[in-house]
């Protein structure tokens, strides 16, 4: 396989655990680049939360909102969303059911959140405080709420008629628009790029990046990915603290 283009997931995959970048990878991806492979994340990140990286790594396209936006060099040229309708009817509906629930509605690069911690926060000190007191004006790419369980929050996407995400050791659930996923953020990529799906290596931890690595030419799971992912990996490097993308990319794509 002649890799083209790498993709890949940020959080316990090419992050480390503290949340940095090392500088081994740091120079594997400019080497990559280098060789004329073009560089994309994919997120489950807020653009403001993945916003730090994308100025450090500066990739050639940024899929984030768990795949419902596409940047390219500040340019937005894909957006999932559902209808403003849609948006405040499922606010509505998750207060209703949980009322102290602390929801996040992003649209685009904005973030609103009900959270008087706002100012604390390491992914989303940019966000805007509301208390959804009135509708909000926005077409929501994603909206995120802190529920009890699954099966709570199971009940209100049905109801609701959304695509359910949850996320690895966390109580915040995501309610996407039905046809919103990393998968068809790849294929409007690959529109956008040009890059064939088979010559894109894609890497990834998590049950959200599934779909992502069985699409591409190579999905590579780090060593720390859940069981579901190691199953469905066409390989598996080192973990993200000992830089297995960095590794996988320096055996297929650096060496000879």
């Amino acid at each position: 396989m002649k890799v083209k283009m790498i993709l890949t997931d940020l959080d316990h995959t090419l992050l480390r655990q503290d949340g940095g970048v090392s500088e081994k990878t740091l120079r594997t991806l400019a080497k990559c680049r280098a060789k004329g492979i073009q560089f994309a994340i994919a997120t489950a990140r807020y653009w403001i939360g993945a916003e730090r990286y994308i100025e450090l790594l500066k990739p050639d396209y940024e899929i984030t909102t768990d795949g419902t936006l596409i940047h390219s060099k500040e340019k937005c040229i894909y957006s999932l969303a559902f209808t403003e309708k849609e948006t405040n009817r499922i606010v509505g509906g998750l207060l209703e059911a949980v009322p102290e629930a602390e929801i996040t509605v992003a649209e685009g690069k904005r973030v609103y959140w009900n959270s008087k911690r706002i100012a604390e926060s390491e992914k989303l000190h940019k966000a805007i405080y509301t208390d959804y007191s009135s509708e909000l004006p926005v077409r929501a790419n994603k909206i995120v709420a802190g529920l009890p369980d699954e099966a709570v929050a199971r009940t209100i996407a049905e109801k609701l008629d959304c695509r359910l995400q949850s996320y690895r050791g966390e109580n915040w659930y995501a309610f996407l628009p039905k046809d919103a996923g990393k998968t068809a953020a790849i294929k409007a990529l690959i529109m956008a790029s040009g890059v064939p799906i088979e010559d894109i290596a894609a890497f990834g931890d998590d049950t959200n990046d599934i779909e992502m690595l069985k699409l591409c030419g190579k999905g590579v799971a780090v060593a720390n990915a859940v069981p579901e992912v190691l199953e469905i990996a066409d390989d598996v490097t080192l973990s993200n603290d000992d830089d297995g993308v960095a590794k996988w990319l320096a055996d297929h794509c650096l060496c000879g």
